[in-house]
C-alpha cells in the first residue's frame, strides 16, 4: 500500500486551497451524506454554532465557502457541526527533555486521509498542520511553539457539538500556551470523545479528556492513546491495543534515561508503531513537533522523513510506501 503526502503553503486561501477542494469533495460529500442529509445539521444551524464558539474563524469559513462554490452541502461540511462519527487510532507522547517535544503516531484508515500538509497565515500566525477534511488539523504547531495532536478517546458516545479538527484548527489559530489551548477546548463542545494533548514553548502540557455528555477533564498525562481514565469500549480497546501502548510509552518515559532520539524510534516500532491498515489502524505517520525555537516538525515514516519548519518550508510530495502486517520495517526506519 501506498499514499502520497502533499506539502502545500499558502498564506491565505485561494488557488491551491480552491484545487485540493476541487480533488477531495467528492469523496468527503459522500461520506458527509452516507446517513443522509436529514442527518446533517442545516447551514444556518452550522454557521450559528461557529459565530457562537469561534467566531473569530468565521471570516475564514467564509471564504473557504466561497473558495467551495458557496455550495449548501458544502458550507454545512466545512463548518463541522454535527459531522458523521468517525475513528482513529493514534498515540502521543510529551518528551519532559531539556528541548521538549510533542511526538505522536497517526493511526487512521487511509482510505480517508487527506494526505495534506498545510501551512498556513490566515489570521497573522503562522500554522504547519496536517489537514483533515481540508481545513481542520489532526496535528500542528504554530509560530509561538504551540504544538497540538489528537487522539480518539474510545467511547462510543456521539452527541451534538463540533468535530475536534476545527477546535484543533482554532487553537493552533488563536493560542499561544498549553494554558490557553486548555481554556479554548473545554468552552467548545464536541460530538466525540478525544483526547487532546498541547505542548508551549516554556515546557508546559496538558491532555485533556473530551466527550460530547462529560464535562472536559485536564490533567498532565505526558502520554495519551485510545482511551480516557478508563477503558470503556473493551472491544476497540483490544482491537487497537490502547492500555499496552500507553502502559509501554509510560514506562519508557519513567525508565530510561536515552535522548529524544531513542525515545522517537520507539515511535517507528511495534507496539505503538502498528500495521493494520485493513482494519483502519495502521500508522500513517509519526510527527516530531519541537516548540523551539524556532518551531519546527519532522514527519517520519519506514525508510523516510520530512522536515518543516517555518523558516524553511518546502512544497512538494511524498510517496510512502507502507509494510504490510508481519513484515519487517525497513532498514532506516530509525
Amino acid at each position: 500500500m501506498q499514499l502520497t503526502f502533499h506539502a502545500i503553503r499558502e498564506d491565505l486561501p485561494g488557488d491551491k486551497w480552491a484545487r485540493l477542494f476541487a480533488q477531495l469533495w467528492p469523496a468527503y460529500r459522500r461520506w458527509f451524506l452516507s446517513e443522509g442529509v436529514e442527518a446533517r445539521a442545516t447551514y444556518l444551524a452550522s454557521l450559528r454554532a461557529l459565530k457562537g464558539h469561534m467566531p473569530e474563524l468565521v471570516p475564514i469559513y467564509e471564504r473557504l465557502c466561497e473558495l467551495a462554490g458557496g455550495g449548501d452541502i458544502a458550507a454545512r461540511f466545512l463548518s463541522f457541526y454535527q459531522p458523521p462519527p468517525y475513528l482513529s487510532g493514534c498515540s502521543q507522547a510529551v518528551w519532559r527533555g531539556e528541548e521538549p517535544a510533542l511526538i505522536r503516531n497517526y493511526d487512521y484508515d487511509p482510505r480517508y486521509f487527506d494526505g495534506v500538509i498545510l501551512a498556513t497565515r490566515w489570521n497573522g500566525k503562522g500554522v504547519i498542520a496536517v489537514a483533515d477534511c481540508l481545513w481542520g488539523a489532526v496535528d500542528g504547531i504554530n509560530e509561538a511553539g504551540l504544538a497540538i495532536s489528537l487522539t480518539f478517546g474510545g467511547r462510543r458516545v456521539v452527541g451534538e457539538g463540533f468535530g475536534v479538527p476545527i477546535l484543533m484548527r482554532y487553537v493552533l489559530e488563536f493560542c499561544d500556551t498549553a494554558e490557553e489551548a486548555m481554556a479554548a477546548l473545554t468552552r467548545v463542545p464536541v460530538h466525540m470523545a478525544y483526547n487532546v494533548t498541547a505542548l508551549d514553548r516554556a515546557g508546559h502540557y496538558y491532555t485533556v479528556f473530551l466527550s460530547p455528555d462529560r464535562k472536559p477533564l485536564i490533567t498532565h498525562a505526558p502520554v495519551a492513546t485510545n482511551h480516557q481514565e478508563r477503558v470503556e469500549w473493551h472491544s476497540h480497546a483490544r482491537a487497537t491495543a490502547t492500555v499496552e501502548r500507553e502502559h509501554f510509552l509510560l514506562h519508557w518515559l519513567s525508565q530510561h534515561q536515552e535522548p529524544l532520539t531513542s525515545f522517537i524510534r520507539t515511535f517507528m516500532r511495534p507496539p505503538i508503531y502498528s500495521t493494520a491498515f485493513d482494519r483502519g489502524w495502521g500508522t500513517l505517520y509519526t510527527s516530531i513537533y519541537r516548540p523551539g525555537p524556532p518551531a519546527s516538525v519532522e514527519f517520519r515514516w519506514p525508510g523516510g522523513r520530512w522536515q518543516q519548519s517555518f523558516a524553511a518550508f518546502r512544497e512538494g510530495t511524498m510517496v510512502i510506501h507502507y509494510p504490510g502486517a508481519g513484515e519487517r520495517l525497513p532498514t532506516g526506519s530509525d
